[in-house]
C-alpha cells in the first residue's frame, strides 16, 4: 500500500515544518494525516488529547511515537496503560529526536502514529 505520510522537514521556533508548509504549534500526525494538536507541555497529555489514535486503532497505528517536548522524560502512567490497554506500542523521546526518527519510519511504511509537542 502507497504510503502519504508528510515528511517532516524542520522542527523548532514553536512549531513545525511538513512538506514546506510552516505548521505552527504541536502536531499530531495519525493515518497519515497531519492535523493541530492542543498539547503543549507533557503535562496536558491525557488519553483523551490522543483521541485519534485510538480512534485510529491497531489497524492504522503499530505504535505511538511521543516527542515529549525538548527534554526526554516518561509519559503520564494514565497514557501508558490506555495505549497498553488499545494494544498500541508505545516510543518516547524528545520531540527532535521523534521528529527524525518519524521520518525514518514512514519511509519503511511502519504504521506509526506522532504526536509532537513543539519545541
Amino acid at each position: 500500500m502507497a504510503r502519504s505520510a508528510p515528511s517532516i522537514d524542520a522542527y523548532g521556533g514553536g512549531g513545525f515544518r511538513l512538506d514546506g508548509q510552516r505548521h505552527d504549534g504541536s502536531l499530531l500526525i495519525v493515518a497519515d494525516e497531519a492535523r493541530d494538536w492542543s498539547v503543549r507541555t507533557l503535562g496536558e497529555l491525557t488519553p483523551e488529547s490522543l483521541a485519534p489514535v485510538f480512534a485510529a486503532g491497531r489497524a492504522e497505528v503499530e505504535f505511538l511515537l511521543l516527542g515529549v517536548g525538548a527534554r526526554n522524560a516518561p509519559p503520564p502512567k494514565p497514557i501508558r496503560q490506555a495505549l497498553l490497554a488499545a494494544g498500541i506500542g508505545l516510543e518516547f523521546m524528545d520531540t527532535p529526536a521523534a521528529a527524525r526518527l518519524y521520518n525514518v519510519l514512514t519511509s519503511e511504511g511502519r504504521r506509526v502514529a506522532a504526536a509532537l509537542i513543539a519545541v
